[in-house]
C-alpha cells in the first residue's frame, strides 16, 4: 500500500485537492476533519480542562479556543500536546483499516506535514502550492481574516518554497480547477497500483 502525505500551506488549496483525491477513488484522511470530530467528542473535556470556558455543549468553541492560544506559545504547545496524538491515533487507525483491506493507494491530509515530522509517516508527499500573491489574496477574502492572523500562521509553517524543496509531488492550484485535476490524475497514474476512478 502506498500512503501519500498531501500538505500545504493556508490558503494553498489543500482542501480542494484533497476532494479531487477523493473524487478519483482514494480513501483520504482528513486530519482537520478529525480535530472536528475530536472537538466535539474525546478532546473537548481534555480542552476544557487546559482552558476553561472554551467548550459549550460539550464542543469546543473554536473562536474562544483561538483567543485561549493565538499569540501564546506555551498554551499552543499545550493545545497541541492535547490534540496531535488523538488525530495521530486516528489516522493509525485509518491506515490500518485500508491496510487490512488491501487497498493500493491512500491519502492523509497532514496540514502541519514537515511541522509535525510527518513525512516518516507516508511513502511520497504531494504539496499543493500557489504563488505568495494568490495565497494572500485567497486567505485575506476568509472572514474574520486579518493579515496579522495570517502573518502568525505563516509563522508557525514550513516556508512553500522549502515545501516545495522536499514534495515528490507538486499541485499548482493557481492554474485552475481542471489543471488540479489532471495533476491528481497524473500523480495517481505514476504509483504502484494506483488507477484514477
Amino acid at each position: 500500500m502506498i500512503i501519500l502525505g498531501l500538505t500545504g500551506s493556508i490558503g494553498m488549496g489543500k482542501s480542494t485537492t484533497a476532494s479531487m483525491f477523493r473524487d478519483a477513488g482514494v480513501p483520504v484522511h482528513d486530519s482537520d476533519e478529525a480535530v472536528h470530530r475530536l472537538y466535539s467528542g474525546v478532546a473537548a473535556h481534555l480542552i476544557e480542562e487546559r482552558f476553561p470556558g472554551v467548550v459549550s455543549q460539550g464542543t469546543v468553541d473554536r473562536d474562544k479556543l483561538a483567543q485561549a492560544v493565538l499569540g501564546k506559545p506555551d498554551a499552543l504547545r499545550d493545545l497541541e500536546r492535547i490534540v496531535h496524538p488523538l488525530v495521530r491515533a486516528d489516522s493509525d487507525a485509518f491506515v490500518k483499516r485500508h491496510r487490512d483491506a488491501g487497498t493500493p493507494v491512500i491519502l492523509l491530509d497532514i496540514p502541519l506535514l514537515f511541522e509535525t515530522g510527518g513525512e516518516n509517516r507516508v511513502d511520497r508527499i504531494v504539496v499543493v502550492s500557489a504563488p505568495a500573491e494568490v495565497q494572500r489574496e485567497r486567505v485575506l477574502a476568509r472572514p474574520g481574516m486579518t493579515e496579522q492572523k495570517f502573518e502568525a500562521i505563516l509563522a508557525r509553517q514550513v516556508p512553500d518554497a522549502e515545501k516545495r524543496r522536499r514534495a515528490d509531488f507538486i499541485v499548482d492550484s493557481s492554474k485552475g480547477m481542471e489543471a488540479a485535476r489532471a495533476s491528481v490524475r497524473d500523480i495517481i497514474a505514476q504509483l504502484p497500483g494506483g488507477k484514477p476512478a
